[in-house]
């Protein structure tokens, strides 16, 4: 395995122990089984390789769709790259609470050493902030995780095959692209699990999350072999996708060149506020941004 680290370009040769292990990543005080994960995982981990190769034939079974399902659903909810995302909603969301009871004089005067401004002034002008522990939205995302497996087995997968075998499909520290759809609602979320196999998920925003269908009868794919071209397009979201660190399973001339022009960008959180009445709405995205 290869690495290349996208804030300095550092090639390295890790083993998978030494830049996939957390310690403690799984362990969350905001539960109170702190270590419930690790039960959902116990479905998914034995699992992976032969719902992996079911995939690969265009083989799927209710097993190999919840496996694949839940491993992505895991990486969006438990990952660093999963939690930093996450957390933009619940910042923006106690930013937006703190305004209403600022408004409503909810909140005693600020102490005189801050200037004496209010609360939402203070917020604004950046003397406070608000910071998230990033474990809040990974407890979050563990409770809600099988509602998440429910909606992307119940959504039309696209089986992408890469024959180009100097050309395999990179993975990450955060192993999920994100693609605009025809809805401009929901994007497409597309992540490897070989260098010769990904998978593109066009998330069904009708789903019943009140309700979670587990016999995946919504479940459609489509297998489809790609071009040079359309690999190429694949890397280099899966680069700009990246939290920190690209991994590939083999050297090629051109792979340095291809991760440094591609390493400035990264998923970043968008809240996007909607006057409502005396409230407002909010809605939160995603998008690929340039780094500052």
């Amino acid at each position: 395995m290869y690495a290349i680290r996208k804030s300095d370009q550092k090639l390295f040769t890790p083993n998978s122990k030494s830049v996939c292990r957390i310690q403690e990543g799984s362990t969350n005080k905001y539960l109170h089984d702190e270590r419930i994960i690790e039960e959902f995982l116990k479905e998914i981990e034995p699992k992976y390789n032969v719902s992996v190769s079911k995939a690969q034939n265009g083989d799927f079974n209710l097993e190999s769709i919840y496996v694949i399902a839940g491993f992505l659903s895991y990486v969006i909810s438990c990952s660093p790259g999963g939690m930093r995302i996450q957390s933009e909603r619940f910042k923006s969301s106690v930013e937006e609470s703190s305004n209403i009871l600022d408004k409503t004089k909810a909140f005693p005067p600020p102490p005189r050493v801050l200037g004496g401004e209010t609360f939402t002034e203070l917020l604004e002008s950046g003397h406070i902030f608000i910071n998230i522990d990033k474990k809040y939205p990974q407890a979050h995302g563990i409770a809600s995780i099988l509602s998440v497996v429910a909606t992307f087995g119940n959504s039309h997968w696209e089986v992408l095959s890469n024959p180009y075998s100097d050309s395999p499909f990179f993975t990450s520290d955060y192993p999920v692209a994100i693609e605009l759809s025809k809805n401009p609602m929901v994007f497409n979320r597309i992540f490897p699990l070989t260098p010769t196999l990904a998978i593109k998920i066009n998330p069904n925003i009708h789903v019943d999350r009140e309700n979670p269908d587990f016999e995946f009868r919504d479940f459609s794919y489509k297998k489809i072999s790609l071009s040079r071209h359309q690999v190429r397009a694949i890397n280099q979201l899966l680069v700009r996708c990246a939290e920190s660190v690209v991994f590939f399973s083999r050297m090629e001339p051109w792979v340095p060149g291809f991760v440094k022009k591609n390493s400035g960008y990264r998923i970043e959180p968008k809240t996007h506020k909607i006057p409502n009445g005396n409230g407002t709405l909010m809605w939160f995205t995603q998008e690929i941004t340039r780094n500052t």
